[in-house]
């Protein structure tokens, strides 16, 4: 099962407070031992939303918002995909983990079969061929 597993923004990652050498080195370790333990595919931190843009749907219009936004807590700050056996796996994982406050979300990632029959065997091929060229131009 993938799941990603989503940090929330707190008000000193909105801030652009950076993490200090301590903090840097705990989520070092633990991410080592993610990959150790073949869970970690990726993960990366974001800047503050004030970085960022919204951009909303409205049939044919787009409209664009420059950050920041508000409501802290919703936002999301970093996160990680992970490769687990179960949703109490992840869950076990990220208690593991180095935050002292703070909260983390993690959501399964949609799987081929969750798609039913609208994923036709044409576009599964489309699929597996996008993920291909993505692998070979990382």
């Amino acid at each position: 099962m993938k799941v990603m597993v989503l940090v929330k923004a707190t008000s000193d990652s909105e801030a652009g407070v950076m993490p200090t050498e301590a903090m840097l080195t705990e989520m070092g370790q633990f991410n080592e031992e993610l990959v150790n333990a073949g869970i970690m595919l990726a993960g990366e931190g974001l800047h503050p939303s004030s970085k960022g843009a919204r951009v909303q749907f409205s049939g044919k219009n787009r409209t664009v918002t420059d950050g920041p936004f508000t409501e802290t807590k919703e936002l999301v700050a970093g996160f990680w995909i992970w490769q687990v056996q179960s949703m109490a796996d992840a869950i076990a994982w990220v208690k593991r983990s180095p935050f002292q406050d703070g909260e983390v979300e993690i959501r399964p990632v949609f799987a081929d079969e969750d798609l039913g029959e609208a994923f036709t065997p044409e576009l599964r091929e489309q699929e597996n061929r996008l993920r291909v060229e993505m692998e070979r131009q990382s």
